[in-house]
């Protein structure tokens, strides 16, 4: 008897390390197949639409500016549904197999002189399945991992979502930085632009692999008798002000990271000449600080409560974000460090609220609960945050940007300030908080 209960705890610990590898490891994957899109476009685009068509041009609109946040909140209510009804391992199997197949799609996907209008329609069906899998990633990964984690732990473990999110980008980054530099900018549009998809079509297998063999939560497990047939209609029948608290934990957030993390590098380039060399490597450098402090905050979220730091992200970008922005200049030390505040402020979120979210749900609506208001209110305010910030600039009122974001922040600090503390929530019979 006294040798069983050790194994049984280093069993159950193997259990779990395993399954927040294989969550992060296909989160990370999304976020790579997802910014590669991003960065990739402006070189494989002209490969897929003919130059003069009206149709075609606006497949393209769509298809690289458009379709995947529109897919998105559809994403998250669909595949967190499924996670719902079907389990937390095959709603994360099913992103991973929706994103590495989108990749695959575009890696292999013949040119507009080789088939026509069917070029951009197989690359406008890759971005569909894109925007339909990073929809539902976050719904399941956070559930996911919420509901794994060891008692007392469940904001560290919730950490790696952010984490693995900013490696994937970071990825997806330095592989576009080695390929024009080594291989040439020529070279990349004409066949290598392939490459990143190819490279997430292999990864996503090796996620299928890791994902597949995964075990069931112990909360989903546990409430396998109060499953429902319909998760999001429940959801929206019975706990309305959870969803509507999501979106209030959301607006701001998504809006800062969306600004920070993706846009101001491009930003500081058009506004302040910073070179673009300088500004890849700010960002990166700024992105690896953020590495190294989600999981210390999401440990000490275990310790002090989520609420805290909820509350010092958006007090902090309320009162920041505009001495942020007045911080940049033509200098990439100074895009480095208004990143690197940002971001380690956006941190305080993103290390606690993916745990902070799945701690307002029962197991039946936990993942419907966090998919469809967290993906609508990113597809609305994240999404759409670049192009107010070019439309402000090209009004000759780029000044205006901060103060928008810091509005949306303080809509988010009146949500955390009337919120209660859920860090002592028990998953496995969870009512709504």
């Amino acid at each position: 008897m006294t040798s069983t209960v050790p194994e049984t705890r280093a069993e159950r610990s193997r259990t779990r390390r395993k399954g927040l590898v294989a969550a992060s490891i296909g989160n990370a994957l999304e976020w790579f197949d997802w910014n590669s899109f991003a960065i990739f476009s402006t070189f494989f685009a002209p490969q897929f639409f003919a130059k003069g068509s009206s149709a075609t041009a606006v497949l393209s609109a769509l298809a690289i500016f458009a379709v995947g946040f529109f897919f998105r909140p559809l994403g998250g209510a669909l595949l967190a549904a499924f996670a719902d009804r079907r389990g937390r391992r095959a709603g994360l199997t099913l992103s991973v197999v929706l994103m590495a197949g989108g990749s695959l799609l575009i890696a292999v996907s013949p040119t507009y002189e080789q088939v026509g209008l069917l070029a951009p329609v197989l690359l406008l069906l890759a971005r569909v399945a894109q925007g339909l899998s990073t929809g539902g990633e976050f719904a399941a990964s956070s559930t996911y991992l919420a509901e794994l984690a060891p008692p007392g732990r469940r904001g560290f473990y919730a950490s790696f979502l952010y984490l693995s999110t900013t490696l994937g980008t970071i990825a997806a980054t330095l592989l576009a930085t080695v390929l024009t530099s080594t291989l040439g900018k020529a070279a990349v549009a004409e066949w290598a632009w392939r490459i990143p998809f190819a490279v997430g079509a292999l990864l996503g297998v090796y996620g299928l692999y890791l994902r597949r063999t995964l075990e069931e939560t112990e909360a989903y497990t546990e409430g396998q008798r109060r499953r429902v047939a319909r998760p999001t209609l429940e959801l929206l029948r019975k706990h309305p002000l959870g969803a509507l608290r999501v979106v209030g934990f959301t607006v701001g957030a998504t809006t800062a990271y969306y600004t920070f993390a993706v846009y101001l590098p491009n930003y500081a380039q058009k506004e302040h000449a910073v070179p673009t060399s300088s500004a890849l490597w700010a960002s990166v450098a700024a992105q690896l600080v953020m590495i190294v402090v989600l999981p210390l905050l999401g440990a000490l979220s275990d310790r002090v409560g989520r609420r805290p730091l909820l509350i010092a992200f958006a007090a902090g970008f309320v009162v920041l974000v505009v001495p942020l922005f007045a911080l940049l200049t033509s200098s990439a030390w100074s895009l480095f460090a208004a990143m690197t505040a940002g971001l380690v402020l956006f941190s305080c979120y993103g290390a606690v609220a993916p745990a902070a979210m799945a701690e307002l749900f029962p197991t039946e609506v936990r993942a419907a609960g966090v998919g469809l208001p967290y993906a609508l209110t990113v597809a609305l305010f994240g999404g759409t945050a670049p192009y107010i910030v070019e439309w402000l600039t090209a009004q000759g009122r780029s000044g205006w940007y901060p103060w928008y974001l810091g509005l949306l922040c303080l809509l988010s600090l009146v949500v955390y300030l009337r919120g209660k503390e859920t860090r002592d929530a028990d998953l496995v019979r969870a009512d709504e908080g």
